[in-house]
């Protein structure tokens, strides 16, 4: 089965990508190998996601691709080697609501693809509890990857430690509600506003590219 190239790199991205390098390079000169690291990491990590959409069977909204790419340029670039963490008290809480909510949405995807919309009707809470599971976990692996960033490289991803882990996920439990909510009234009353744009059009894209 062969898939289209399906994402189209927006401009911002390659903005990213140019703070990114330059920053690589101050970081290289000034012996601050922390932050070289950490830009290297995220360019990295950025490829790594437009790789994985355009190699994919599945299709991936846009949009998605790009806040995901957003959020690991707001994490490990602005928020660790900016500082944004310490200087904005609400920076952390953005970016994880945010990213749940996204994967909240992949997640309703996900479940109307794999269990066919029509079977979805008789059990809409089903699609709706697998899309929070699927963001949490997701939630969870990256508190997993702060804890190993933090004692591997000596880094304070976690900040206040548990307290900080705990209202991370906290804030990951409300982004996938929305997400599953909106999610149950796209199943239920086939809402296509909002949120559930995004969720109809990845639906009818992946559905004519397995036809």
């Amino acid at each position: 089965m062969k898939f289209a190239k399906k994402y189209e790199v927006p401009y911002i991205i390659y903005f990213l990508w140019l703070t990114l390098l330059v920053s690589a390079l101050i970081s290289f000169i000034t012996a601050d190998w922390l932050a070289l690291f950490l830009s290297l990491a995220t360019f990295s990590l950025s490829l790594l996601a437009i790789y994985y959409a355009d190699k994919s069977d599945f299709q991936v909204p846009s949009v998605l691709i790009t806040s995901s790419i957003l959020f690991i340029y707001g994490t490990l670039f602005l928020g660790e080697v900016a500082n944004l963490y310490e200087k904005l008290w609400w920076w952390d809480i953005v970016l994880h609501s945010m990213s749940a909510l996204g994967f909240g949405l992949l997640g309703v995807i996900i479940c109307v693809l794999v269990f066919r919309y029509q079977s979805l009707k008789k059990s809409p809470l089903l699609a709706s509890i697998l899309a929070f599971s699927f963001a949490m976990s997701i939630g969870a692996v990256w508190e997993i990857f702060e804890f190993s960033m933090d004692q591997l490289f000596d880094l304070n991803m976690q900040k206040s430690g548990l307290p900080d882990t705990m209202l991370d996920l906290i804030v990951d439990a409300i982004g996938a509600t929305i997400a599953a909510v909106a999610g149950y009234l796209y199943i239920v009353k086939k809402n296509k506003q909002g949120l559930n744009a995004i969720i109809h059009e990845a639906v009818k894209d992946n559905k004519q590219n397995m036809s």
